[in-house]
């Protein structure tokens, strides 16, 4: 009862880490509350599940182990997910806002009539006092995220309706082990009393994943640029200085609209959130929506005409200068 709860994505027996991610916050936020962290586990042949998510300071797997399970369907999912809400009762239920999670998260929250954010980018505890009717909520959760086209950070509470909800971008929490001897609970739920055969009306004959060759989580340097890098044309000066550091190309929306680069090097609020140990940013101007997703990074360099850009405010480093002239010159002096 009134636990936090997180719904873990498995694929081939493995925890995405955007689960992981969550079960670290998760495991912050019980803290805050004191109450436990329980995780929820469905897919196929789970026996060694606990090993890899009890020392995130998981308390309780609630697990359904069963080859129809896997991989993800909509219907039998979800009708386990809302059944074990029903019957524990959580105050808090957070998914990964990933393709899985914003599938099933809003089939769960309209099916118990209670509200859902999506894509937050942080989490919070705190409390709100309702002046209208002089109502004090205490332990709330502050469910933090972009509105209005980034142009604002949004805090939204649910007052009354339980769980509270949300989905959360994937590499905005850090995934931080509490304790690598945690040992918390098992239980095995009896999922077969509420899931009938057209449940599984959808047959998965073949399942082809093409995994992406573009790797920007794991990177520890990125050259990202933006609309002022001027052409695809010029983007190459980008790979270049990537190649001789290690790195990976990244890019703002902005450069990915302008057809400069593809869509899986976006970074930002509708891209990939990263943290690498160097962030090169250049023609980039630094809106919010670009910054929630890359002011983690460990040290930051500005390159831009503009000396008034909103990047340069989070940079560690600022060049002020034409993109293509600084990033020649990186290039020929790193070689």
């Amino acid at each position: 009862m009134n636990n936090i709860f997180v719904y873990c994505e498995i694929e081939d027996g493995i925890v995405a880490d955007v689960s992981l991610e969550l079960l670290s916050k998760g495991r912050e936020l019980a803290n805050r509350l004191d109450c436990k962290l329980e995780a929820i586990a469905i897919d196929y042949k789970l026996s060694k599940i606990g090993e890899q998510i009890f020392k995130y300071g998981v308390d309780v797997i609630h697990v359904c182990d069963n080859s129809k399970l896997s991989p993800y369907q909509t219907l039998p999912h979800s009708k386990i997910v809302i059944e074990l809400i029903k019957q524990e009762k959580p105050q808090i239920v957070l998914f990964g806002a990933t393709s899985i999670g914003r599938d099933l998260a809003p089939h769960v929250a309209s099916a118990l009539k209670v509200g859902l954010t999506a894509d937050c980018t942080s989490l919070e505890i705190g409390d709100h006092e309702e002046k209208k009717i002089n109502k004090t909520y205490k332990n709330l959760l502050y469910q933090i995220r972009p509105a209005f086209g980034g142009n604002i950070i949004a805090t939204i509470i649910n007052l009354e309706a339980r769980p509270q909800m949300a989905t959360v971008r994937e590499g905005v929490m850090k995934k931080i082990v509490f304790d690598d001897n945690y040992k918390g609970e098992i239980k095995l739920f009896d999922f077969k009393k509420i899931i009938v055969d057209t449940d599984f009306a959808v047959k998965i004959i073949d399942r082809v994943i093409e995994k992406s060759k573009i790797n920007l989580k794991s990177a520890p340097v990125i050259v990202a640029g933006g609309y002022g890098v001027g052409s695809k044309e010029n983007f190459k000066l980008l790979h270049q200085l990537a190649d001789i550091l290690g790195g990976e190309v990244g890019a703002s929306r902005a450069a990915v609209d302008a057809g400069y680069t593809e869509h899986e090097r976006q970074i930002g609020q509708t891209g990939v959130t990263v943290r690498p140990k160097l962030y090169i940013a250049c023609g980039i101007s630094g809106q919010v929506q670009h910054r929630a997703g890359m002011q983690d990074s460990s040290i930051i360099i500005s390159i831009n005409t503009d000396e008034n850009a909103p990047i340069n405010s989070i940079a560690d480093y600022v060049i002020i200068g034409d993109v293509s002239e600084v990033l020649t010159k990186m290039i020929k002096y790193y070689k």
